[in-house]
């Protein structure tokens, strides 16, 4: 029997086993164990040290640990419970202190130094040198050479980051799970798709059973179930209730976010200025692409006002739509009559609808489709496995090998091969549809990174998207279908990486390059011959007829102005916070939000709140995409550059492929990202592209 399933978990976790009551035991052993490894270090002489013993030795000391606390960040993520949220808060702290203080510790500091110092690490392989370097600026920008008061607060800095980040992101899932809306007439959902109205019904009848449920719709503030609403409902008063509740989720107690949001800024510019930095951007950008917050707020304000007067157009444009169609005059919209209105105004100018394509991708078609693209362009070959879960098993025609263990009946496990070498590079879980324990969004982790020959990697792609019905497979809209593209991008990065460091493999990047592979696979979401692989029709199997994918590509930028905005927006905000407004925080947050983004965002009659009380990926983990939101335009930049290669040498060109992989792909944090786009373009990035993809050139 294993005593420590989260210690041991084996090449594949038996989920069955990794419980709430056992993540204390294992951690703090795992603690413990993580601390001796460490002390080994601190008692090495001057003259014993050596790149295996000391550089190589602080990356395996904690392997263990930081696996096991995936496991358990994991499980929090995906099947949130009273028991495992206490045992995950309870350890939190302390995880993070040691995290942190292990880049403060001034005898391992001088451990490095004194290896630093030898000849023999002059004389290490790239790779080597590579590893030696990304540790040394970990202890330097930490701050291990600062005096011990100010090492010691920043370690209670890390600790109160952690906790205050981790309840943000509580309340964010409880908020959201906690707010629905029951229709109980049909007319109130006139406009709506049969789809959404399904998918409503199935809520209604698994909160409030057969026989109520029959005759109610419930709508949640889930992406699936609330964006239909907003874009074809008919009904203005079930729009106004649902945008109402989600514009203003975690305002109020019990999960009001603005004291936490204040409390980690506060902490973070502490953090900053204890390390001699004027900001948090300045820490957070030190080694990304953009290297200070200058330069990044420089890069949003350019794109910013070039998209501003697409915007202006637009609007107006929406504007006066609405007032020829209803009779009234000219004037800003509501906030709730926006994607309603600018849905009818792309249909009746493109002859298109979203929910048009939505027949032609059920998700098991999109999925295999997809393995099929990166086995022709990559050389990947994509396997299901037999899984099994409390709730039975989900076994695999042909597959005799061992049934994996998943925590969710729905997930799914694939091994994924080098297809000419038929060699396992790595495996992972999916997980695709929303439930009340699992947090929003879609994301990609890892679980386990290679290090060693006959190792493999070990990884996961989460989702919230449309789920099945009694009447039909997961019909998945186009948004959806690059967002599963999107992920599996990175989890690409991560099952492709060939670094012998687990520290410099993968997506282990600079976050404003680690998006270029996930980017870059949206492309093919919009490309005639990639889409014939996946985009097959659920009843008959057939293509996207070529008039409909006419009309899709022709819509393909409509409201971009608005888009693009919005998207800088929250960029502008996020370097807004983190450079100005954490250095007194005076007045309202949200007041100051408006104010400074007021040249950027659109008129509308009731003003909408900023995302700020909810933006997850700036405030629910204690860096994050804090100071550097920015980075999902700067990768735009890097793909639609990076694709046009594809798009000049064939969109399914195996060589093509093959050089991405090479260069991108297997190569993680082994070199300068900047350098890695130069092997694989042959110049440095050129900006023309996305403004050319994006219609706004």
């Amino acid at each position: 029997m294993n005593q420590h399933p989260f210690l041991n978990p084996g090449p594949y976790p038996d989920w069955s086993k990794l419980t709430s009551d056992r993540i204390r035991t294992d951690l703090t052993l795992a603690l413990e164990q993580a601390e001796l490894e460490l002390e080994k270090l601190r008692k090495l002489d001057s003259d014993s040290i050596h790149f295996e013993n000391t550089i190589k030795a602080i990356e395996r000391s904690t392997l263990q640990l930081n696996e096991a606390w995936g496991l358990v960040v994991h499980l929090d993520s995906v099947c949130n419970s009273p028991e495992l949220r206490e045992a995950h808060n309870d350890m939190l702290p302390a995880i993070s202190a040691f995290q942190a203080k292990i880049s403060l510790d001034p005898e391992l500091w001088n451990a490095v130094k004194t290896y630093a110092q030898k000849s023999e690490s002059e004389e290490l392989e790239a790779v080597d040198r590579r590893l030696l370097d990304e540790i040394v600026q970990d202890f330097e920008e930490s701050g291990a050479d600062l005096t011990e008061e100010k090492r010691n607060r920043l370690q209670v800095i890390s600790s109160e980051l952690a906790k205050a980040t981790q309840t943000f992101s509580e309340h964010v899932l409880d908020a959201t799970n906690e707010w629905s809306i029951t229709a109980s007439e049909e007319e109130e959902l006139a406009g709506l798709p049969e789809n959404a109205k399904t998918a409503a019904r199935q809520a209604a009848i698994e909160k409030l059973g057969e026989e109520k449920g029959a005759n109610s719709w419930i709508f949640t503030l889930h992406a699936p179930s609330m964006l239909p609403v907003l874009q074809y409902g008919d009904n203005e008063e079930l729009r106004r209730k649902i945008w109402t509740a989600s514009d203003r989720l975690c305002v109020d107690e019990p999960f009001q976010n603005e004291p936490l949001i204040r409390k980690i800024l506060k902490l973070r510019q502490e953090r900053a200025e204890i390390l001699g930095k004027d900001d948090f951007a300045d820490v957070a950008l030190a080694r990304r692409m953009a290297q200070n917050g200058n330069k990044a707020n420089k890069f949003v304000d350019e794109i910013l006002d070039k998209a501003l007067p697409f915007s202006e157009k637009e609007n107006l444009e929406l504007e006066t739509y609405k007032a020829e169609k209803t009779g009234g005059p000219v004037e800003w919209m509501q906030p709730w009559e926006v994607a309603y209105w600018s849905e009818k105004l792309k249909k009746e100018r493109y002859d298109f609808d979203d929910e048009d394509l939505r027949p032609y991708f059920p998700i098991q078609s999109v999925l295999s489709g997809m393995f099929e693209l990166v086995t022709r362009i990559f050389g990947l070959k994509i396997e299901e496995r037999s899984t099994k879960s409390g709730d039975g098993d989900h076994r695999i025609e042909g597959d005799d090998q061992e049934v994996i263990s998943v925590w969710h009946p729905e997930v799914r496990f694939y091994d994924l091969f080098d297809d000419k070498k038929n060699k396992l590079l790595g495996s992972f879980y999916a997980d695709w549809h929303p439930r009340a324990s699992k947090r929003g969004g879609a994301w990609m982790n890892y679980l386990r990174t290679a290090e060693n020959e006959g190792e493999t990697h070990l990884g996961l792609i989460c989702g919230n998207l449309t789920a099945p019905n009694p009447n039909a497979p997961a019909l998945l809209t186009h948004y959806e279908v690059q967002t599963v593209f999107h992920e599996f991008g990175h989890l690409l990065h991560h099952l492709c990486g060939e670094v012998k460091h687990p520290s410099l493999n993968g997506v282990n990047v600079a976050w404003d390059f680690v998006e270029l592979p996930s980017q870059i696979m949206e492309n093919w979401c919009w490309e005639r011959k990639s889409l014939d692989l996946f985009a097959r029709h659920y009843e008959t199997g057939n293509v996207i007829p070529e008039e409909l994918f006419e009309k899709m590509l022709r819509a393909r930028n409509f409201f971009e102005g608005n888009a693009t905005i919005r998207q800088m927006a929250f960029s502008k905000l996020d370097l807004f916070l983190h450079r100005e407004w954490a250095k007194d925080m005076n007045g309202s947050l949200e007041e100051a939000l408006q104010q400074e983004l007021s040249a950027y965002l659109p008129k509308r009659k009731s003003t909408p709140r900023t995302i700020a009380l909810r933006f997850s990926h700036l405030f629910s983990s204690p860096i994050g995409y804090a100071a550097a939101y920015y980075s999902y335009k700067w990768a735009e930049v890097l793909d639609a550059d990076a694709f046009t290669r594809f798009q000049s040498e064939g969109v399914m060109n195996p060589d093509t492929g093959a050089d991405f992989r090479r260069e991108i792909l297997s190569k993680g944090n082994s070199d300068a990202p900047d350098q890695l786009f130069r092997n694989f373009m042959g110049r440095e990035p050129q900006p023309d592209a996305l403004l050319l993809r994006s219609g706004l050139s």
